[in-house]
């Protein structure tokens, strides 16, 4: 939802939205845009500073009409000439790129997707689970890493940064960079374009590359009016863009914004990973046991109708192949499974819960997904599991797995349970996909 009274701005920053495949809502005035958050699955409101000003109040506002649904709030500046109040998830002046705000959305909407995970899995293990607050309090400060030959402005960066309690590091090559990078662990990066930014876009592809510095984000500063493609830069793996006319304070309070997101994003993560390993889980895999799947289960699917989120449920069957019966016959496939079930949990988000329904079946709950993409993600992990060679004792040939894959999406008003009977008729008749 874009919020504004200006109306040639709010048009113009819809279509170059929509353009770009995100579906925006218009509205004017707060009254209207909390009414919309209440009725409407929006996933994210992008508010005008003009708002803003009138209504101090607006981000809590906003926030209490979609509540208990999380959404991200970004607001949009003229210029970066008074405090920016710290409540607002991200904050960009009307010179930011399209591309740049879709980025920044799709980022902020996985986040809060997690923290609603991490609500519904408190009730579900209904102790010893802290809420959020108590989790994200007494953290380390905030690490940034600064990458790039000396800048006129880098002192600067680095005071600003300092007086908002962050510790920066710099790294003047792409060597030493990557050597800090390995040795520790930062909470975002900044990377200064100078006259040729392609280096710096090759530091980002680097990181992208790497599965643990995959999430870092990565601010890229043009320093110079240099001509970059925007789209492709997006692709390689940067998060944002600071343009030539971008100032300190506004490159400083965005870098600690996104810093201060990811360190929030993967303290919660990294808790959701640790709950596989407690009493109420399967052992040996990790995944949600049959009877704990299903009361999770209903649970998420009370929580995505009251935050009018949708909810996809994903079905795995090991396919009976000539290879799976003959090792099922010598009791192989029973010491399989359990390395199996491991992958599955691995191979999901820690915001998705996986469970095992029985020794052949498996099932993913996937918030905030749609039947396609749940329908993508099963057959993503068949395609991982397929190429893992499992022992077939005695000497004889290793075999292959493969998973039967059926997917749903929960209808308004429909019982969980209904939903995963018909993925799995999916898994029983390959042929029929469900819906």
């Amino acid at each position: 939802m874009i919020l504004s009274r200006d109306d040639a701005w709010l048009q113009g920053m819809g279509e170059n939205l929509d353009r770009l495949g995100l579906r925006t809502i218009s509205a004017y005035e707060p009254d209207a845009g909390c009414a919309a958050l209440a009725d409407l699955p929006i996933e994210a409101v992008l508010v005008n500073e003009t708002c803003q000003r009138e209504w101090p109040d607006i981000v809590a506002q906003l926030r209490a009409a979609c509540w208990p649904r999380r959404i991200p709030v970004i607001l949009m500046r003229l210029d970066d000439q008074h405090q920016i109040p710290e409540d607002w998830d991200m904050v960009f002046t009307r010179d930011a790129h399209a591309q740049q705000i879709v980025v920044s959305v799709e980022h902020l909407v996985r986040a809060c997707i997690a923290e609603e995970e991490y609500d519904t899995r408190r009730e579900t293990f209904n102790a010893g689970l802290q809420d959020l607050d108590s989790l994200l309090e007494n953290q380390p400060i905030l690490n940034i890493l600064s990458i790039g030959k000396p800048d006129p402005e880098y002192l600067a960066m680095t005071h600003a940064l300092r007086e908002k309690g962050v510790e920066v590091t710099a790294a003047l090559s792409s060597y030493s960079a990557f050597d800090y990078l390995h040795d520790k662990t930062f909470d975002a990066v900044l990377l200064w374009g100078g006259a040729q930014p392609s280096e710096s876009l090759a530091i980002a592809a680097g990181m992208r590359r790497n599965t643990r510095l995959y999430h870092t984000p990565v601010l890229l500063r043009l320093s110079k009016l240099v001509e970059v493609d925007i789209g492709d830069a997006f692709l390689r793996g940067v998060n944002d863009i600071a343009n030539p006319k971008a100032t300190v304070p506004e490159i400083s309070d965005r870098l600690v914004r996104l810093a201060r997101t990811h360190r929030r994003q993967v303290t919660i993560r990294k808790t959701l990973e640790t709950m596989r390993h407690r009493p109420e889980m399967d052992k040996g895999t990790g995944l949600f046991g049959r009877d704990l799947f299903a009361a999770h289960l209903a649970r998420l699917s009370n929580a995505a109708s009251e935050r009018h989120r949708t909810l996809s449920i994903c079905v795995l069957k090991i396919a009976e192949t000539p290879e799976v019966t003959r090792a099922r016959s010598r009791k192989m496939l029973d010491k399989a499974v359990p390395q199996i079930g491991s992958m599955v949990a691995r191979l999901v988000r820690a915001e998705d819960s996986a469970g095992r329904l029985s020794n052949d079946v498996f099932a993913l709950a996937l918030p905030a997904t749609s039947v396609e993409a749940a329908r993508s993600v099963g057959e993503r992990i068949s395609a991982v599991v397929s190429c893992t060679a499992f022992d077939s004792g005695e000497g004889k040939t290793p075999y292959v797995v493969e998973f039967i894959v059926g997917a749903a999406e929960i209808r308004d008003g429909e019982p969980a349970a209904t939903a995963l009977m018909r993925a799995a008729t999916a898994v029983g008749n390959p042929d029929r996909e469900a819906v």
